[in-house]
């Protein structure tokens, strides 16, 4: 099997992104003023934001055999994410989302899992992991990924893991032990400190909390790091975290420190803010621009 530097592990979407004046309030109205569809996913989004900055990326995941798995499927490709880990499961449909976008770029989800947690770890193949330099696990059954972390840890490969919003409703101790690194948004910072393995991961790992407009802090046993962020007009923040993992790692991955890591994770991020789409990360010549205008 062909050595992949980063493979990726979790969710396969396809989202359909409306665009409207306000996000409702209960009994409430909005207008839709654009709609717009694409692939989604954390697991995909990741790894197409890897791909886009050169970087060789694999992707575990499942997708129904509908016209929505079909384009998602097409469009990573497009992209140059390797997908001969993602099942199509037969007569089955692809997650899709909803994304309710509002004028300040705030995002609101409504959606169904589809099959988008269809691998288990009985359907793993350990070869395919052993064959990465890294793991980039995000949310998805509990089971699987500490089955794709435990496989990693053992063959010595660095794992990173963004659990994301259902962090306080799933069992993800075990793989938050074995992650390296370890990606949570300011509001799930809390619900990561309550978990039982929470001392071992703020002592023996990375921890980065991403706090929107206000940029990212890392903390490592040699201490923490604060980045402030770059100012933006943000259009949609649907992939912005998505995208600030994606820079982050590549970064990281060559050896780059934690200052420059999260300096270019933040561009990353914000760029993608800037524009529609989650799927809209930049390429690594408009990150150094943003990066040299800013230094």
């Amino acid at each position: 099997m062909d050595p992949i530097p980063v493979l990726t592990a979790g969710h396969v979407n396809w989202d359909v992104t409306l665009r409207v004046d306000r996000l409702p309030e209960p009994d409430g109205e909005a207008s839709i003023r654009s709609n717009r569809q694409s692939g989604g996913g954390s697991a995909a989004n990741v790894a197409a934001a890897l791909a886009g900055l050169d970087i060789d990326t694999g992707l575990i995941g499942s997708v129904g055999d509908d016209d929505n798995g079909l384009l998602a499927r097409r469009e990573l490709e497009a992209a140059g994410v390797s997908l001969d880990g993602v099942r199509v499961i037969e007569g089955a449909e692809t997650a899709v989302k909803y994304l309710l976008v509002d004028d300040a770029g705030e995002v609101s989800i409504l959606g169904n899992d589809g099959v988008n947690e269809a691998v288990t770890p009985d359907d793993l193949e350990p070869e395919r992991v052993r064959a990465a330099d890294h793991v980039h696990l995000t949310g998805q059954r509990p089971d699987t990924a500490a089955a794709i972390a435990r496989i990693a840890s053992e063959a010595d490969i660095s794992v990173s893991f963004a659990p994301g919003r259902r962090l306080a409703d799933r069992e993800y101790g075990e793989t938050l032990a074995l992650a390296d690194i370890v990606f949570v948004t300011d509001r799930e910072a809390t619900a990561l400190l309550e978990t039982e393995s929470a001392d071992a991961t703020v002592e023996d790992r990375i921890i980065v909390i991403t706090c929107g407009d206000d940029g990212a802090e890392a903390y490592t046993p040699n201490g923490s790091v604060v980045h402030p962020g770059f100012d933006v007009d943000p259009v949609d923040t649907a992939g912005a975290g998505d995208a600030f993992a994606a820079g982050f790692l590549a970064t990281w991955l060559e050896g780059a420190d934690i200052d420059r890591a999260l300096a270019y994770g933040n561009a990353c991020g914000a760029l993608t803010a800037s524009r529609d789409g989650a799927r809209s990360a930049p390429t690594a010549e408009e990150i150094e621009d943003v990066l040299a205008r800013h230094s």
